[in-house]
């Protein structure tokens, strides 16, 4: 049985649970679970990160822990683990990065991401070490401290909220002031930015703590050390510019191998020279290193002593500047290396010096012995304390560094720190050589002795690093009886050893005969205290020396003690002694004393001790302010007892010299250097101070200095008494406590007056207003910054109330008129009531109400004037956060009530003067830096939220009683708060990531926002109305609800429920308010319109549906006011209009908010929906419409947003563009919006290149302008001018677009306009300017190349498309070079979700509301409107690529289908066509590249039309190929000509045009479709003139044929007559069997040979530059016999390229193309295309007949029939204007083109070609080529592409086309399809070898001359001079020269034909003749 669970209420899954059982709760290993019951084993509850799932799981899976449960039982129930609040907030902080986490990964944030993870891994082990290991309170702290900082550091970097913490543990801002929180924000902060330390309310501030720095130095190797001897290796820092070591040695010493004597390597030998501070690192420091060799005296000569006998002798020296390494080892922070290079003295006595001429690079004295020879160490910079320092590094903590110090004491003397040492240097000696040759080798032994003779042990060392010894032994210097050692070591001697100890040194000659001995001839000796007590002074002292020897009775010191030991010294005068001092003889050395037990001070020591001459106590007293500040730290509890005896004994006497005596010890630890020495007075006075009596003599002293204030000339003494004066009553304090002990409180009411009396004096002296006195203002400043420290002593003392009013009393003194000039007194006011709000006294409620009125009276004054406003912050932060503490426990109301009469209205005024500067600095810088902001106003904002948030209804009602009138109450209240809380919203004042102060700013200004609206309903609303007070409140509340802090929907999920937890959804809140107050207003509601329309707007774009819901019907009481005041609510139309625009292309409003304004959605919450209440109104059609209207711009709004945002493309921001671009046009008719939004369109199309398309969007502004000198004002970058200078600007830009974009024919109508208003004007500059520009569009059109687009439709079906495209389908004018499967591509990749249709057809209804993406694309064909145009004659080819594919509206695409029954045996009968007419709203090219279908006209075409357009097409296929080869010379590739004819004679694959006949010749197929008998006859007449076309073709295969392809070429005309017979049977089948028809005899179809001359027969043949040609017969009495051409290598070979041929889309020009011919030098053209095999040329549509695709044509000037067949059906496109362009000349009348071709064979004449009866119409696309039906089914010809008759084909037409390519890819030879060469640069010329055939003498290659150029290419292609004239020749014949046409093929091709002048002219030649 299920029961509830008390205890287990919170668990961790510690396994992960996957089960089958049914309810059972899927979790994951770490997961949270809230568990509600139990039974047997298994618990029910929900999990953390799904709370509405709940389910069953095991107990044993679950950690259960403790946790505390709120609301317990009810619906929020949750629970808290009971646990230490850091692991909780770790715990929840990496839930929280997780999901942030990995997309860093994703968004390639691989650094962060790496760092991220290491900070999260160190989180969890320090989060193991809080629950599991066993901390002492320090080690949790620490740990906790590196928690916090690793939760911070993350936070930021991860955009997450700053959290406030207070010891580690985040603050509940429900516990704390709001001064409180913004204190610890400002902290937290500076810790994450800085990594600065918290900071401890008892510390002592980090300014008066400098910090030191430590150098460690590691030895790491000695490189080439080949000493063979023990060596000492010393370091030191060394002032270069002092010249003198600042810090002590650090000594390695090593063995004769070059090991340790330890270890025996160089690992851990380190040292840390610590305390050297900033001053220190200024200087000019230098690591000195010196090697010390211990051995023999000459390290090469082995004859020099004996071995056993072992000298210290001087070796090598190295120096280091640290000012070259400081900067390195400062920035990097860690160990760097460096070399130290050694070099050696050249003269011994120069070696005391050695570093110092190194440093100078006195090279001349010294020398280096071996290029490698030197140290390695390693540097690094520590900064902090040591012990810290100690506790961080493991090296140092192990013992491994050794501590090396300064000589001196540091910047800053901590108290315990003992320290005694003395340095003692050995500086040089000058000695007697005594009878001997040579100078001796003299060696110092340093001895430290007791006054008995006992050495003291181990207390000399030579450096740090190395154990002590009891004796030091110098260096020997060879032969040097004036030796300099310069050789320091350290003296460490017990304090209470010290008296009676002395330093005796032993000076010994070292000989360097076969003994070797050390003879002693002398020491000499000092002591280390003298007679009075002082120590050794630090100098340089001389030492007799005196003479000795081994028994020279050293032994007892007492003989040699009575001695003087230097000239200080006086003589005993002593005849008679044991030692003699030799005259000649010195010895100096120098000492220096570290010491805090130790004094060289003779004045120090005669006060401590005074009592040895008390006469002098006087003079002693006057001295001690000489004495030295290091000195008085070191004795200062001495001294102070010293001090009071005096005192004690002698008041009268001595009371003033022990007053200030005392005075300047206490501001002595004022200096930074002693400051820590502070403590140590505070524990003196506490308990060692024992003047009991002291206190009376204090007072007097003290009343006397503070009363001498007013008057004295000379005040220093006093500014130092009134300085001290908080230690001074210290002093006073425990003084009188140490009586009032020993005497039972007696002489109590005595010390009360004197106090008083001495606050008397100085209430007397803090009045007086003296600002020109500056000594008087210095004691008055002094005073006052003393004054909180004596209150706070004072409590010990008196009672609270005395306290507070002797308080009261001094600060009621203060002037109350203040220094408008900001006098420091002022500050220093403040400050002094700064730190008496925050002292003890204060904490008191009692004194607070006694206190508080002086300190706000204060304050008030400070900010009325606007002086000292951040100690004024200060003040009040310190006061509310007292209050806010005192809260807790006790009322405050009576507080809070002061504090609102005296700051409020001060507070408000101050607010607003800096945020009005704040915002006045802004608009100077540009912008706004919200951190100043902060800065500046922050504490303020927090101090006047903390007022508020103490305020309650009582006090609001006493505040609003309190004003005399209502325009004060507005003036000086109403607007202020309104407005500042206003800026509050505005300015953001605090940070983004203080979400925590953000929102408890915001739960405070709404809740005086409620407090205060009844008050504004009483006093502003109804009858009083004020509309500034009312807009202020709207506009606070707009800003309100819109802050990004309260938007929590872009929250996470976790951070969402905490806030809504505590604060709800305040937006809501405020709504509701909002529409409170606003139903309050009743008819002044008119007032706000249209001005509150926009905000209002912006509230309902908030995404939260009850607030939109409350707003909404707002709008309907704002159209409501305005149609029964003015009868419509156009202001209200227009302004929401405008306003929506603005707010959702800002970024707001989402997919919901549009069903808002939605004909059918029904709103949440009690408010009626906006229709609901429109349509219960008498003008509801009009709401109705408008609201309609709203919605359809809102979703274009929010598609156009959508566009803009991350990465969508180019093409979906122009489509939502030009999508509310139409609307602004068609239905709302803003004119500006329709102009700003033309630009934005226009911007897109420059930035994608769209040059065309952005001259037609800038086209429809021009076009809204006038030629009129009207002036308007400036718009969006057009300045204010007149309409016709921004007409005539826009049309020159328009003019630039179309020239970038190659539509000349766009821009020409737009020059000539410009051209007649500079005529008009005349203006003749800009005239002749524009004119110019003309010309050249006119040349560019003529000669340069333009691509022509392919087109394609896009349809657009599914749900998640955008509104604009949502169901609908485009045609799009695709990009140059772009085919149907890259448009595809680039589709699917601006839309990756969606799905690609494979068929044509229409989607059914499930498609179209499916909620997915379905793209319908295939390629359509444009029909052109400029028909005239395309079917004139004289029209340039250039010309009609341009109108053939722009200015079009109209697009086609075909679809085969089968109607009825398929007729197995010949599928043709049943093959229909539908062709899908795509009609546009505008045409293409036009203001986007692409348009939606306005409409869609479906055609179908029969069977019998589908015939008659493919043998239609395919005639006028093989008209214009034999054309084009009747122009080659004999020799030329005749491939693609063999192919073609060998495909339409011999049609193996689908069976030819006998399939025609077999379908719709038989005697069925006529007797049951009688109406088809024309279009019968028609397809007869068509089949008739394909066999003469083939015949012709035939002829001129014969003549081009290559030899060896003669059985090819008797082949062709053997199945010619088979196909000729088998049609002329089929024709007389159908005659026969329709005999109105007439009979048509064999004889008609037989190709007749005729030889008369003049009986010319005509052939239609269309070039591939649409020029017509004439071919006329001529005699010719020689024939060119030999024929250059290439042929198929095989029958196979040959029937391969035959049938590929057939797969082959038809043939259209296109510009850059292989089919169009360049130039080359000379005029001589090449052509660029491949003749060796069929080519592959680029086209537009798959489905387009080489018709459509190449020319439209009309019936020419030679043409026998110029009658024209019937329209197809559906097929007209009607006539559209084109560009104003004006036509070229046409030629002269009666002229024409014509050709000429000669006899067949034996120079007999073919039989003219029957002419085409009528003019070509658009036909269907060739079946020949490749046909792209998106439904996948190919078509083939029937006859494999010859005849051109259609059938289905299973195969796939595409692979075939594939894998053909992929055959030229792979290089295959036998491949039919040849590269396509798109520039002059890629066709294969000859080699250099087989030059360009040339006639000799001539430059150049000959040039065809006739009687006139025939133009291949456009009339641009002409050469420049004007065309010969027309010599008079004999009928049929041409003259001609020489023909030089190079033909560009394979290398192994021939070279070019060249006929020469004396061969035979050619029977077929080309030229124009004249009728």
């Amino acid at each position: 049985m299920w029961t509830l669970t008390e205890d287990e209420r919170l668990g961790v899954a510690i396994f992960t649970f996957r089960s089958g059982v049914p309810h059972s709760l899927t979790l994951e290993l770490g997961e949270s679970v809230h568990i509600l019951e139990k039974c047997e084993g298994w618990f029910r509850g929900f999990s953390g990160r799904r709370t509405n799932v709940k389910g069953i799981f095991p107990c044993s899976y679950i950690h259960v822990k403790k946790c505390t449960v709120t609301n317990k039982g009810r619906r929020h129930e949750s629970a808290v683990p009971v646990e230490d609040a850091t692991v909780t907030e770790v715990t929840s902080t990496l839930h929280e990065w997780s999901s942030l986490w990995k997309q860093l990964y994703v968004k390639d944030k691989v650094d962060l991401f790496l760092k991220v993870a290491h900070v999260m891994s160190e989180l969890m082990e320090l989060r193991r070490q809080l629950t599991v290991s066993q901390l002492t309170p320090e080690q949790k702290g620490d740990v906790k401290r590196h928690v916090t900082a690793r939760l911070d550091w993350g936070n930021e970097h991860l955009g997450l909220d700053l959290v406030p913490r207070k010891d580690f543990e985040m603050v509940d801002e429900d516990q704390i002031s709001v001064v409180d929180l913004y204190k610890m924000h400002l902290s937290s902060r500076s810790n994450v930015q800085h990594n600065s330390q918290r900071r401890d309310g008892t510390a002592v501030e980090a300014w008066r703590v400098p910090a030191a720095h430590h150098l460690l130095v590691s030895l790491k190797s000695f490189t080439n050390n080949n000493i063979g001897e023990e060596s000492d290796i010393f370091f030191w820092l060394y002032d270069f510019r002092e010249a003198k070591s600042i810090s002590e040695k650090f000594l390695v010493r090593l063995d004769k191998n070059g090991g340790t004597k330890n270890s025996g390597d160089m690992e851990g030998l380190s040292a840390l020279f610590t305390d050297l501070s900033n001053k220190d690192m200024k200087r000019d420091l230098y690591i000195v290193s010196q090697v010390i060799r211990t051995g023999r005296m000459l390290l090469n000569d082995h004859k020099k002593g004996p071995a056993h006998v072992r000298y210290r002798r001087p070796y090598a020296c190295a120096v280091l500047a640290m000012s070259e390494v400081l900067q390195t080892i400062s920035e990097t922070r860690e160990e760097k290396d460096f070399v130290l290079k050694f070099y050696t003295c050249n003269n011994e006595s120069e070696w005391y010096q050695i570093h110092e001429n190194i440093i100078r690079k006195s090279s001349a004295k010294y020398s280096s012995p071996g290029n490698n020879y030197g140290l390695l160490i390693s540097l690094q910079l520590l900064r902090g304390d040591l012990e810290e320092i100690r506790r961080q590094n493991k090296r140092m903590r192990s013992g491994g560094v050794a501590v090396t110090r300064k000589l001196a004491f540091p910047d800053v003397i901590v108290p315990g720190d003992v320290r005694n040492d003395l340095y003692l240097t050995l500086e040089r000696g000058e000695f007697e050589r005594g009878g001997k040759s040579v100078q001796k080798n003299i060696e110092v032994a340093v001895y430290v002795l007791y006054a008995d003779g006992e050495p003291v042990k181990d207390c000399v060392s030579p450096g740090c690093g190395e154990p002590d010894a009891t004796e030091h032994r110098s260096l020997v210097l060879y032969h040097n009886n004036g030796p300099r050692w310069s050789e320091s070591v350290k003296v460490a001697i017990p304090v209470d050893r010290f008296r009676g100890s002395h330093l005796r040194f032993e000076f010994r000659h070292c000989s360097t005969k076969d003994k070797g001995d050390k003879k002693l001839f002398g020491f000499s000796f000092t002591p280390l205290m003298r007679e009075d007590g002082s120590t050794l002074t630090d100098q340089s002292h001389q030492l007799f020396v005196y003479k000795c020897d081994e028994d020279g009775g050293l032994r007892e010191p007492g003989l040699y003690l009575g001695l003087p030991c230097c000239k200080e010294h006086p003589d005993p005068g002593l005849l008679d002694t044991t030692f003699q001092r030799s005259a000649r003889e010195n010895f100096w050395i120098s000492t220096q004393l570290s010491s805090t037990k130790l004094t060289q001070n003779a004045d120090l020591l005669a006060l401590l001790k005074w009592k040895a001459h008390p006469e002098w106590v006087g003079d002693i007293l006057a001295r001690v302010r000489n004495v030295n500040g290091e000195e008085i730290v070191k004795f200062l509890q001495d001294i102070l007892d010293t001090l009071f005896s005096i005192l004690d004994d002698n008041t009268d006497k001595y009371g003033p010299l022990v007053f200030q005596s005392l005075v300047f010890v206490i501001n002595l630890l004022r200096d930074s250097k002693y400051f820590h020495f502070r403590a140590v007075m505070d524990t003196y006075i506490q308990k060692h101070f024992a003047g009991a009596l002291a206190y009376k003599e204090l007072i007097r002293c003290l009343r006397w200095s503070v009363e001498r204030s007013a008057e004295a000339p000379r005040q220093d003494h006093i500014h130092d008494v009134v300085r001290a004066l908080d230690y001074l009553f210290k002093f006073i304090v425990q003084s009188r406590s140490l009586y009032s002990r020993a005497t039972c409180g007696m002489e109590e009411e005595q010390f009360r007056a004197s106090v008083q009396e001495l606050f008397q004096s100085v209430r007397s002296v803090l009045s007086l207003d003296r600002p020109n006195c500056e000594t008087l203002v210095f004691t008055q400043v002094a005073i006052l910054n003393s004054l909180p420290a004596v209150l706070d002593e004072l409590l010990h003392l008196f009672s609270v109330r005395e306290v507070a009013e002797l308080a009261r009393g001094a600060l009621a003194s203060l002037p109350s008129s203040l220094h408008i000039s900001g006098h420091s007194v002022d500050n220093v006011k403040l400050r002094s009531i700064a730190r008496t709000v925050d002292g003890g006294l204060f904490s008191f409620p009692e004194s607070r109400r006694i206190l508080l009125p002086v300190v706000l009276h204060h304050i008030h004054l400070h900010l009325r004037h606007q002086k000292e406003l951040l100690t004024c912050s200060g003040i009040l932060t310190s006061l509310f956060s007292i209050i806010k503490t005192s809260s807790l426990d006790a009322p405050v109301a009576e507080e809070v009530e002061m504090m609102v009469e005296s700051l409020l209205d001060v507070l408000l005024q101050t607010l607003l003067s800096i945020m009005s500067k704040s915002q006045s600095k802004e608009a100077v810088r540009g912008h706004r830096c919200p951190q100043c902001t902060a800065d500046i106003s922050g504490e303020f904002v927090s101090c006047l939220l903390s007022l508020l948030r103490h305020m309650t209804d009582a006090h609001f009602r006493h505040l609003m009683e309190n004003f005399p009138s209502k325009e004060v109450l507005k003036q000086e209240f109403m607007m202020k708060i309104w407005c500042v809380f206003r800026n509050l919203m505005k300015l953001s004042i605090f940070p983004r990531d203080w979400n925590v102060m953000r929102l408890l700013t915001s739960h405070i200004i709404l809740t005086t926002v409620q407090r205060l609206a009844p008050f504004q309903l009483k006093n502003f609303g109804g009858a009083d109305f004020d509309f500034k007070v009312w807009s202020s409140y709207f506009s606070l509340a707009v800003l309100y609800i819109n802050q990004p802090s309260l938007q929590l929907e872009n929250m996470s999920p976790s951070k969402r429920k905490k806030i809504f937890d505590k604060y709800g959804d305040m937006r809501v809140t405020m709504t509701s308010e909002l529409y409170s107050m606003w139903q309050n207003l009743n008819e002044n509601k008119i007032h706000f319109i249209p001005g509150m329309i926009g905000p209002f707007l912006g509230v309902t774009l908030v995404p939260q549906p009850e607030v939109r819901n409350i707003m909404i019907p707002i709008f309907h009481d704002m159209m409501d006011c305005e149609q029964r005041k003015n009868g419509n609510f156009k202001q209200v139309e227009a302004e929401l209009i405008d306003k929506l625009d603005g707010l959702v292309s800002e970024g707001k409003g989402d997919e919901n908010y549009r069903e808002l304004f939605g004909l059918l959605t029904q709103l949440f919450g009690p408010y009626p929906s906006l229709l609901e209440k429109i349509e219960q109104e008498t003008w509801r059609e009009t709401g109705i419409s408008f609201v309609t209207s709203v919605t359809r711009l809102m979703e274009r709004l929010l598609d156009y947003r959508d566009s803009m945002k991350g990465d969508e493309t180019e093409n979906k921001k122009i489509g939502c563009t030009v999508n509310l671009l139409n609307f602004y046009k068609s239905e709302s008719n803003k004119e500006e919006m329709y102009i700003r939004y033309l630009h934005k369109l226009c911007d897109m199309h420059l930035q994608a290149d769209n040059y065309t398309e952005a001259a037609f969007a800038l086209l429809l502004y021009w076009e809204l302008l006038h030629w009129d000198e009207r002036p308007i004002k400036d718009l969006l970058h057009y300045p204010a001018q007149s309409e016709w200078h921004r007409k005539e600007a826009l049309c020159r830009k328009i003019i630039h677009y179309f020239n970038k974009g190659k539509c000349w024919e766009f821009g020409i109508p737009l020059c000539r306009e410009l051209a007649f208003q500079y005529e008009s004007l005349y203006d003749y500059q800009s005239l002749s300017w524009i004119r110019k520009l003309e010309a050249a569009y006119f040349d560019h059109i003529m000669e340069q190349q333009r691509l022509e687009p392919e087109f394609f439709r896009v349809g657009f079906y599914g749900r998640k498309f955008p509104f604009f495209l949502r169901n609908k389908e485009f045609v799009c004018r695709g990009h140059d070079y772009e085919r149907l499967e890259a448009f595809q591509q680039r589709m699917l990749g601006e839309f990756p979700q969606a799905i690609a249709m494979q068929h044509p057809n229409q989607p059914d209804e499930a498609i179209l509301q499916c909620d997915a993406q379905y793209l319908q694309i295939y390629a359509v064909t444009p029909v052109p409107e400029a028909v005239a145009i395309l079917q004139s004659d004289r029209v340039p080819d250039r010309i009609k690529s341009f109108y053939r594919v722009n200015n079009v509206r109209r697009f086609r695409h075909d679809r085969p289908f089968h109607k009825g029954p398929k007729d197995r045996d010949n599928e043709f009968k049943s093959l229909w066509i539908e062709r899908t007419t795509l009609i546009l709203a505008h045409p293409l090219p036009g203001i986007s590249r692409w348009f939606e279908v306005e409409k869609r006209e479906l055609v179908e075409v029969s069977p019998l039309e589908n015939a008659i357009s493919v043998v239609e097409n395919k005639n006028q296929e093989l008209r214009t190929l034999i054309s084009r080869y009747q122009l080659k010379q004999p020799h030329n590739n005749i491939n693609l000509l063999s192919m073609t004819l060998n495909g339409v004679v011999d049609a193996a694959v689908n069976g030819g045009i006998a399939r025609y006949q077999e379908a719709f010749f038989g005697k069925d197929y006529v007797d049951s479709h009688p109406q088809d008998s024309d279009k019968i006859a028609q397809l007869k007449h068509l089949m008739q003139e394909q066999l003469h076309i083939l015949a012709v073709g035939l002829a001129v295969h014969d003549k081009l044929v290559h030899p060896e392809m003669r059985p090819l070429h008797k082949k062709l005309m053997d199945h010619f007559q088979v196909m000729k017979s088998s049609l002329c049977q089929g024709l007389c089948a159908s005659d026969q069997a329709n005999p109105s028809r007439g009979t048509a005899s064999p004889e008609s179809f037989k190709v007749h040979r005729r030889s008369e001359a003049g009986n010319v027969g005509n052939l239609l043949i269309l070039a591939d530059t649409e020029e017509f040609y004439g071919v006329q017969a001529t005699r010719s009495s020689t024939v060119p016999s030999h024929f250059i051409s290439s042929a198929l290598s095989t029958h196979k070979e040959k029937r391969n390229n035959r049938e590929l041929l057939m797969l082959l889309p038809p043939q259209r020009e296109r510009p850059n193309s292989f089919m169009y011919q360049n130039f080359i030098e000379g005029g001589q053209r090449v052509f660029l295309h491949q003749l060796t095999g069929p080519t592959c040329k680029p086209c537009s549509d798959p489905n387009l007949s080489f018709t459509d695709k190449v020319v439209t044509s009309t019936p020419s000037s030679w043409s026998l029939d110029s009658g024209s067949r019937e329209v197809v059906p559906g097929l007209s496109t009607g006539d559209v204007a084109a560009p104003p362009v004006p036509p070229r000349n046409a030629p002269p009348q009666g002229q024409h083109l014509s050709m000429h071709y000669d006899a067949l064979h034996h120079s007999e004449l073919p039989p003219a070609l029957p002419l085409r009866k009528s003019r070509p119409q658009y036909t269907l696309a060739s079946p020949t080529g490749l046909a792209s039906i998106p439904n996948g089914t190919n078509y083939a010809s029937l006859d494999g592409g010859g005849s051109g008759v259609w059938s289905p084909n299973q195969s796939n037409s595409t692979d075939a086309s594939e894998s053909a390519g992929n055959r030229t890819k792979r290089g295959d030879p036998f491949s039919p399809f040849q590269r396509l060469c798109y520039n002059v640069s890629d066709l294969p010329f000859p080699s250099p070898s087989t030059p360009w055939p040339r006639r000799s003498g001539e430059g150049r290659p000959p040039r065809c001359r006739h009687l006139h150029y025939i133009p291949v290419h456009s009339p641009l292609d002409r050469p420049s001079e004007p065309p010969p004239a027309m010599p008079s020749v004999r009928e049929g014949l041409v003259p001609e020269e020489n023909h030089c046409v190079h033909m560009p093929g394979h290398g192994s091709r021939p070279p070019i034909a060249v006929i020469e002048r004396d061969q035979a002219r050619a029977p077929w030649t080309c030229g124009i003749t004249q009728e």
